[in-house]
């Protein structure tokens, strides 16, 4: 193996231990059946709620593949895309590196549907795209509604500055919208180029986007007491900075990343609660997803198999 193909593995792995680290000075005093008795003082509606966001979120990560092939022009089942996309989302958020995980399921389901190996990159990277967008929307909503925010991991930026910042960024995503509906040519910076997308394409993104970390962040929401919480939109800007985070770090699942994160942006709650709505985050948008994706692929690939096994096949389905 190259250096390279070392690199993430060891970032993410040194990620996770320094997390672990951190977490454990910050967590000595919690004790298992603390958590336990966090864990079972969630109420029934709470649990569905939490499953009712996964199921939001998931359906809006399909969508994300919806809206890249449709930017291609390229026209595949809603069926298939549900499937692949929720495999790969489901295989990425748990393993980490996720543009190279969701990639090469991407690649392999997308190929047998004709898409070439460019196309394939395109829609990768319009899936990132859409996310980074999303992610911006709301960063620029939590700035403006909740400045003092920022208080809760650095205490630099004033509360006028944190609101100025988030008018600034949503100003930016309103600029990218407007570029669309106005048709304005690509924009170059050197060699490089954005072209921007057609009006039914930015017009998605900015509701699927945001749905998907909404219905993500809702699911810890759901899952934290009454007690100290501070609200849906604090919750979901220190999920954007989480989730942020645990991606940058490439750790698998964010292990230690998301929960330092949560424990240290909600100080005013029981560490034994924040644990526990972490714990069932986890659950519904990590474990249960990779569970019911792994089966797909050994079916796809019989699949694939028999088809390419039958009179005239070319193993494409």
């Amino acid at each position: 193996m190259t250096l390279k193909q070392y690199f993430w593995p060891v970032i993410g792995a040194v990620t996770i231990a320094i997390s672990a680290w951190l977490l454990y000075k910050e967590l000595r005093g919690l004790s298992f059946g603390d958590l336990q008795d966090s864990l079972s003082r969630i109420p029934t509606d709470s649990w569905i709620s939490a499953g009712l966001c996964s199921l939001a979120a998931y359906a809006a990560l399909a969508g994300y593949d919806r809206i890249a092939l449709m930017h291609l022009g390229r026209k595949v089942n809603w069926l298939f895309i549900a499937i692949a996309s929720f495999t790969a989302y489901a295989l990425s958020h748990n393993v980490g590196a996720s543009v190279i995980s969701g990639g090469m399921v991407r690649y392999r389901a997308y190929s047998s549907k004709g898409l070439s190996a460019r196309e394939i990159g395109g829609l990768i990277a319009m899936c990132s795209f859409t996310f980074l967008l999303g992610a911006a929307l709301l960063v620029g909503l939590v700035l403006v509604l909740e400045p003092d925010i920022t208080e809760r991991f650095v205490d630099l930026l004033p509360i006028g500055a944190s609101t100025a910042t988030g008018y600034v960024i949503l100003a930016l995503v309103g600029l990218y919208a407007l570029a669309s509906l106005l048709r304005l040519r690509p924009l170059r910076i050197g060699t490089f180029q954005i072209t921007y997308p057609a009006p039914r394409v930015v017009l998605p993104q900015l509701l699927v986007g945001p749905l998907e970390l909404i219905g993500a962040a809702g699911i810890i929401y759901f899952a934290l007491p009454d007690v100290g919480n501070p609200g849906f939109v604090v919750v979901l800007g220190i999920f954007l900075v989480s989730f942020s985070a645990a991606l940058i770090s490439h750790a698998p699942g964010g292990l230690g990343v998301l929960e330092l994160v949560f424990v240290m942006g909600l100080p005013e709650m029981d560490q034994a609660d924040v644990i526990a709505a972490l714990l069932v985050f986890r659950l519904f948008y990590l474990l249960i997803p990779l569970v019911i994706a792994l089966p797909v692929i050994p079916i796809f690939e019989r699949l694939q198999f028999r088809a390419g096994q039958a009179p005239g096949g070319g193993g494409e389905g």
